[in-house]
C-alpha cells in the first residue's frame, strides 16, 4: 500500500472524472456576490478513508482518496452544506476540507447514542469567504415533560428524536439564516417515521413563529426518508406548512434512480421552508432556482452501482439558491 494524501497532485483517472463531473456541476448557479448557495448530502457512512488514489475492491474501507477528491469538487460549488451520515472516524471528513482549502470550516453534533441512532453525527460544511457563523448552534431536543402533543408515543417523559435535528445560524451580508438538518430514523417499517417527522414539523413551526419577529429565516433540510410524495410521511412533514420549492419535485433522490426508472417519487432527501407564518410572508431571503446532482455514469464508471454507493454515497446532493 502506497500511502498518499489528497493534496498530492491526483492521478489522470480522477482528473478525468473531475472534468466530467464539471459538466454536471455547470448546472448549479456560479458564486457571486448578490446570491447564496445552499446544499444538503446523505454522504453514506462518512468516516474512514484508504489513503490510496484507488483502493481497489477489497480495500477496506471502501472510500478511497480519489471519490473523497470528487466529493469535495462537488462540495466547493456551494456556501453551506449540511452533511448526514458523518460518523465517528472523521479522517475522510478531514481530507475533503484539505482540498477544499483553508478558507472552509464545520460544525458538527458528537456522535449519536442508541441502535436507531447508527453512530452518526450532523454537520454543515460552509465557505469562510462567503459567509460566517452568527452565533447559534444547537441540537433540537424534545421537552422532558410536554402537553403530550410534541411526539408520540405520548407518555410523562415524551421520546426523544432518534438523531436529534442540529441548527446553526449563519450570515450571508446583512441576512441571518437558520439552518436545521435531520436524517429521521428510517425503522423497521415506513410507518414508525410518521410520529418522528411529524413532531420535528410542529416544532420547526413553533420556532419559526418565534423567529419571525427577529426577520430571521428559518430552511430545515436532509434526509426525512419519506417514501412518495402525497404519502403518509410526506402529510406528516408537509402538515404544518412546510414547503418543499416544485424545482425539486421530479429531482432523483437516491443512486437507485437510473435513466429507465428515475423513481422521482422518491423523496427522502428535502430542502423546504415555511412560505408564510402567521399570515405573513416568512423568508426575506428570495428563492432563485433548486436542482440535484446525479453523478452515476459521470465518475468512476467501471464500478457497480453498490460500490459507487460505498465510494462517493447512495443518495445524491440536492440544492437551493437565493438572492440575499
Amino acid at each position: 500500500m502506497i500511502v498518499a494524501e489528497i493534496t498530492d497532485p491526483p492521478p489522470q483517472a480522477v482528473l478525468d472524472d473531475a472534468a466530467s463531473l464539471a459538466r454536471e456541476l455547470d448546472n448549479v448557479p456560479a458564486k457571486t456576490a448578490g446570491n447564496l448557495l445552499i446544499a444538503t448530502w446523505n454522504i453514506r457512512a462518512f468516516g474512514s478513508l484508504t489513503l490510496e488514489w484507488s483502493g481497489g475492491p477489497d480495500a477496506e474501507p471502501k472510500r478511497d482518496l480519489h471519490a473523497a477528491y470528487l466529493i469535495a469538487e462537488i462540495l466547493a460549488r456551494f456556501d453551506v452544506i449540511a452533511i448526514q451520515e458523518v460518523k465517528g472516524n472523521l479522517r475522510a471528513l478531514r481530507h475533503v476540507l484539505k482540498k477544499l482549502g483553508p478558507q472552509w470550516g464545520f460544525v458538527m453534533t458528537d456522535v449519536s447514542r442508541g441502535d436507531a441512532a447508527n453512530a452518526e453525527r450532523l454537520a454543515f460544511i460552509f465557505d469562510t469567504a462567503r459567509l460566517k457563523l452568527s452565533g447559534l448552534a444547537c441540537e433540537l431536543v424534545v421537552p422532558e415533560f410536554n402537553d403530550g402533543q410534541t411526539a408520540a408515543p405520548a407518555n410523562a417523559r415524551q421520546q426523544q428524536f432518534a438523531r436529534t435535528p442540529y441548527a446553526v445560524s449563519f450570515l450571508r451580508g446583512d441576512k441571518t439564516f437558520v439552518l436545521v438538518t435531520l436524517h429521521v430514523d428510517y425503522g423497521a417499517a415506513a410507518a414508525e417515521r410518521t410520529p418522528e417527522l411529524k413532531a420535528i414539523a410542529e416544532w420547526l413551526l413553533d420556532w419559526a413563529s418565534r423567529m419571525n419577529e427577529y426577520e430571521q429565516n428559518l430552511i430545515c433540510l436532509g434526509d426525512f426518508n419519506i417514501d412518495r410524495r402525497d404519502d403518509e410521511r410526506w402529510q406528516a412533514f408537509a402538515s404544518t406548512g412546510l414547503t418543499v420549492p416544485a424545482e425539486l419535485n421530479d429531482v432523483p433522490r437516491t443512486l437507485s434512480a437510473s435513466p429507465d426508472d428515475p423513481q422521482r417519487s422518491h423523496f427522502y432527501d428535502q430542502i423546504a421552508w415555511f412560505e408564510e407564518v402567521g399570515g405573513r410572508p416568512y423568508l426575506s431571503l428570495d428563492f432563485v432556482d433548486a436542482g440535484g446532482i446525479n453523478f452515476q455514469g459521470l465518475v468512476l464508471r467501471d464500478l457497480s452501482r453498490e460500490a459507487l454507493s460505498y465510494r462517493m454515497s447512495d443518495h445524491y446532493p440536492l440544492w437551493a439558491a437565493f438572492t440575499v
